[in-house]
């Protein structure tokens, strides 16, 4: 049953769950870098982009690229006067989803604008043949093209409606399907040419660095030469993505001539390693831990981390340059890291589900440590948005306006780190009052008052955090929580904190 749980574990991490409906519409020191993040949890929860209701057919993964292109060049132009993000598929035939099936984006561009979001879908990894047959046959679409909708509807920070995205909303949106189960940072080469199943094949191509680099090839007539910004955004897996491919972005748009400067946004991907033993029998089965993974996968798929970092590490260490608390000082372009204090899927890689049956005295502490110890690591990043909350994943959700840290927004906060380094590159001072460098102060999970609620797993309520930990079996004046004390309550917290 273990090795059953966790099969379901890493297969769900991802996006996979239902998006969302809610809707919120609340208005919410110079930069040189910030940091990074690791895949080693998915982004279950996570808003992506939501499909039309009319998704079109699927097209053929053996169609030539010549049709691919008229046919969507076809959407692209039904689509002008939507809001609708529209599939393209990569012109390069050789750079593939797994299963052989042809990567691609979608676009929804804005007729004059010189700023482009590129955003990466995250979804964990797979690293062995038997977790990467368990992924092809459970969720395909994070393997292969062939069900992918014509168009979807970007939230958040890829909506184009400024009431929901008043910053980036009149940018070029490119969102970028996570079909190469490598946390983007495969170079491997595309399989052999045979019909494949559901039931997966012995050879999967892992290619999502080049994915990367030939989206990049493939906007080239859309106009991102003449960019003025590029931001490379992720979530989870993809917030990875962003750090390992960063660098490389900006020296392919660099080659190219254009004067962009590149910027990533990190979501949700900057984790510790994971306090678990490991398993004796991994690679042999699922039971391995993330860390374990990434170093097994990273053979499999060929895998590359940025150069700076890699010359840190002796061989077979690379797998170091996933975790971004490792990897921060190595990289040069500007990055903003928006991190949940608590984050649900570090918590769950350590066993521990919130809103489930259980959770003992020594998981609470666990609980409480990851707070002060994610905090810790991130006192150096110059550009970071950190609430004190448990929740994974943010800028690609309806009500992303809606979160604070001390009264600040997360989209002001990325609209005043924006400022910045347009002030800095036009060689003007900063304005002040402007921050973002927000961390949360107070110490406990929820203590901040605009969290996302919590949600019981049985019943699908919303609880407080009392309430959700006496219903796992606690007593929280033993743990020191007294709901009708001021001193140490989660009331006085709150007050003090946010």
């Amino acid at each position: 049953m273990k090795i059953l749980g966790r099969v379901t574990f890493f297969l769900l991490l991802g996006g996979i769950f239902a998006q969302s409906s809610r809707n919120a519409k609340v208005s919410g020191k110079s930069a040189k870098r910030g940091g990074g993040g690791v895949a080693q949890a998915g982004d279950a929860g996570q808003s992506t982009p939501t499909a039309d209701a009319s998704q079109g057919s699927s097209r053929n993964s053996g169609r030539s690229a010549d049709s691919r292109q008229d046919s969507t060049a076809g959407s692209r132009a039904a689509g002008q006067q939507t809001d609708e993000m529209r599939l393209q598929f990569l012109r390069s035939a050789q750079v593939t989803c797994n299963d052989g099936s042809a990567s691609g984006f979608y676009l929804k561009e804005f007729r004059g604008s010189r700023r482009w979001l590129l955003f990466l879908e995250g979804g964990w990894c797979c690293y062995s043949k038997e977790t990467c047959d368990s992924r092809y046959q459970n969720i395909p679409r994070l393997m292969s093209s062939s069900g992918w909708p014509q168009t979807k509807r970007g939230t958040g920070i890829l909506s184009s409606q400024a009431e929901e995205n008043p910053h980036w909303h009149n940018a070029n949106l490119v969102f970028i399907p996570y079909c190469s189960s490598d946390v983007w940072s495969g170079t491997g080469p595309a399989p052999t040419p045979a019909p494949r199943t559901r039931q997966g094949k012995d050879k999967y191509s892992f290619m999502g660095s080049l994915i990367i680099r030939e989206v990049i090839k493939d906007l080239i007539p859309k106009g991102i030469k003449q960019a003025k910004v590029v931001m490379l955004a992720g979530t989870s897996a993809g917030a990875t993505g962003v750090l390992l491919n960063i660098e490389r972005v900006a020296s392919q748009l660099e080659q190219l001539g254009t004067e962009a400067q590149v910027r990533g946004l990190v979501d949700s991907g900057w984790f510790l390693e994971s306090k678990q033993q490991r398993s004796p029998n991994c690679p042999a089965t699922v039971s391995c831990t993330p860390e374990d993974a990434i170093k097994i996968g990273l053979r499999m798929w060929n895998g590359v981390v940025p150069e700076r970092c890699r010359q840190l590490y002796k061989r077979g260490e690379e797998w170091q340059c996933f975790f971004g608390h490792r990897l921060y000082s190595t990289l040069t372009s500007p990055l903003f890291i928006v991190q949940w204090l608590f984050d649900e899927e570090q918590l769950r890689v350590e066993n521990i589900y919130m809103g489930g049956q259980s959770l003992s005295e020594e998981q609470w502490q666990y609980i409480q440590n990851l707070g002060l110890e994610i905090k810790n690591s991130l006192t150096d990043v110059t550009a970071v948005f950190a609430p004190s909350c448990l929740s994974h994943t943010v800028i690609t959700k309806s009500n992303w306006m809606s979160f604070q840290v001390k009264g600040t927004s997360l989209p002001r906060a990325l609209h005043c780190w924006d400022r910045s380094l347009e002030a800095i590159r036009n060689n003007r001072t900063p304005s002040k009052g402007c921050p973002f460098h927000l961390v949360d102060t107070c110490q406990w999970p929820q203590c901040n008052p605009t969290c996302p609620a919590l949600v019981d797993q049985a019943t699908q309520q919303e609880l407080t955090l009392l309430q959700m930990l006496v219903a796992m079996g606690l007593d929280p004046q033993r743990l020191g929580l007294d709901p009708e004390g001021e001193g140490d309550s989660l009331v006085s917290m709150a007050n003090n904190g946010g």
